[in-house]
């Protein structure tokens, strides 16, 4: 399999949660976002939603001065969504289908049923010099029409190849393998995300041939409770090289 050189960008929606449940500034998201990049990490991520539970739009904005490294928003490009990502101009936006009350993302997009909408979407972003990604699940012909919306990358969602490894099955990444090559084939650079962690990370990496970066927030947090964020940040580079 192809050697990666992947990047690990941090989701930092989990310290926004925190921080909101009591109010306040404590824990400060700026500075967990500085000291994630001093420790070693390639990027940050968040994911706004229109109820703002977790990352605030005005988050984005205050970010964008601190993130030296990929900065990625993530989001259901409706309007306030793609105002804020034009106004903040990040690395990378990474475009997902959720609903207004979904928990967390739970499906990729159809990209042949909403492929003019997203690629209306994406020929903004491109108009301001934005990179753009598309959530999808393992499925070729949403890799295909991926291709046909004029997206820079996918982001390939791992909750399936996680729980299928978590149960002892390794046949699970095979979906995955098939996209990524004909991602490759296709010019289309690779993306991961969604229950990644130190346990699979390394045997997905190494399946998927070249992956760009991946972006890993729920398990990174609750794994830096026990062995430090610090620690953390890098057992995941390590896995990665």
């Amino acid at each position: 399999m192809t050697q990666n050189h992947c990047k690990l960008s941090v989701n930092i929606n989990k310290i926004a949660t925190l921080r909101n449940s009591r109010g306040g500034n404590v824990p400060d998201l700026l500075k967990v976002a500085a000291d994630v990049q001093k420790f070693g990490a390639q990027g940050i991520t968040i994911h706004p939603r229109p109820d703002e539970r977790h990352i605030r739009y005005q988050d984005a904005r205050d970010l964008k001065s601190i993130v030296y490294t990929e900065y990625n928003i993530e989001g259901n490009p409706e309007k306030d969504f793609v105002d804020l990502v034009l106004d903040v101009k990040p690395t990378q936006v990474t475009l997902v289908p959720d609903a207004v009350d979904a928990l967390t993302s739970n499906a990729g997009w159809d990209t042949v049923a909403h492929q003019d909408f997203l690629k209306e979407v994406i020929q903004e972003f491109h108009r301001n010099g934005i990179r753009t990604s598309i959530f999808v699940d393992p499925v070729l012909a949403m890799i295909e029409g991926a291709k046909a919306t004029g997206t820079d990358r996918i982001e390939l969602y791992t909750e399936a190849f996680a729980h299928e490894y978590g149960l002892g099955n390794r046949n699970g990444i095979l979906p995955y393998t098939a996209s990524a090559v004909l991602a490759n084939e296709l010019g289309l650079g690779i993306n991961a995300g969604h229950d990644l962690s130190l346990d699979n990370i390394q045997f997905f990496n190494q399946n998927i041939p070249n992956l760009k970066e991946v972006s890993i927030g729920h398990a990174l947090i609750s794994e830096s409770l026990y062995l430090g964020l610090e620690n953390v940040v890098n057992m995941y580079l390590q896995k990665l090289k």
